[in-house]
């Protein structure tokens, strides 16, 4: 074994063992369909015209990701979906994890399913971390600008991240970027200076006609540094936990899983019209 080799393999596990530990694990009955979301019969509402499609983030899926949003999102008279993507061959359990442009098509034939079910003409999507991110790709190159009227961005690593400089080592194994692209390619695209992410933000950040939302919290410790999350573009609402309450400790996790000061502020950008101030008291709302 080359020496470079045996030396990467305990980096590749490091950087692996950093995500994992701060991503809930998968269980055998997350990728079935949750009883309470997931209807394919439910009807949006005058209130709420248009159904919202909950988009996990990496190592992540369909349930254990939205087992708090989803529910609050329901109580509000929202229709609500959520779907699996981005599995790798012999994988299972764990998902987020395949090419992001092909979890962009996964998105794309998802959001086409949803809005065929409830005949709304067009979906919100919400999404956590990569799921935040990775829609914009359907967004801008697959058409799903004229299918979606919000995307709303938990934590997502917009512009890439550097895993608190883990990523910075890589340049210093040869092959470790070729090997990690193999291995996981979800990972590799997230990596800050990606072939990827040079295509998805090339000529702007936004497309029109979407009404975008980015809520990050300064605690978080995978998707870094935190402000590369926020996008630039003239109808863009870039958010900072610690701006509206700032005993909010959250971080990569519990901003999406179970924060309600993050989920007040997804509600308010879901429905702008009835918006309401979010502040610490937000939690109780």
């Amino acid at each position: 074994m080359l020496p470079w080799k045996r030396v990467f393999r305990p980096l590749a596990a490091l950087l692996l063992a950093t995500v994992v530990a701060v991503v809930p694990a998968a269980t055998a009955e997350a990728a079935a369909p949750s009883s309470g979301w997931n209807d394919y019969s439910c009807k949006p509402s005058a209130a709420h015209p248009r159904p919202v499609v909950l988009v996990h983030g990496t190592f992540g899926n369909a349930v254990d990701n939205w087992l708090a949003l989803a529910p609050y999102l329901e109580d509000r008279g929202y229709c609500v979906f959520s779907l699996d993507y981005g599995q790798l061959p012999g994988v299972p359990l764990f998902y987020g994890l395949g090419p992001i442009a092909t979890s962009a098509e996964q998105l794309h034939s998802f959001v086409d399913k949803v809005l065929a079910a409830t005949g709304a003409a067009k979906a919100d999507i919400v999404g956590h971390s990569q799921g935040g991110m990775m829609p914009r790709y359907y967004l801008k190159f697959l058409g799903g600008a004229d299918k979606v009227n919000a995307l709303v961005g938990i934590a997502p690593d917009n512009h890439g991240t550097t895993l608190d400089g883990l990523t910075n080592l890589l340049p210093y194994f040869p092959g470790a970027q070729d090997l990690l692209s193999a291995a996981t390619p979800g990972l590799a695209d997230q990596a800050v200076g990606s072939e990827f992410l040079a295509k998805l933000n090339a000529g702007g950040d936004t497309v029109p006609g979407v009404h975008y939302t980015v809520i990050a919290t300064k605690y978080d410790e995978v998707a870094t540094p935190y402000r590369s999350q926020f996008l630039s573009g003239s109808d863009v609402h870039n958010v900072l936990l610690q701006d509206l309450c700032v005993v909010d400790f959250s971080e990569h996790v519990a901003i999406g899983l179970t924060d309600r000061i993050a989920f007040h502020e997804v509600a308010n950008a879901l429905d702008p019209g009835h918006a309401t101030a979010t502040n610490c008291a937000s939690v109780f709302s």
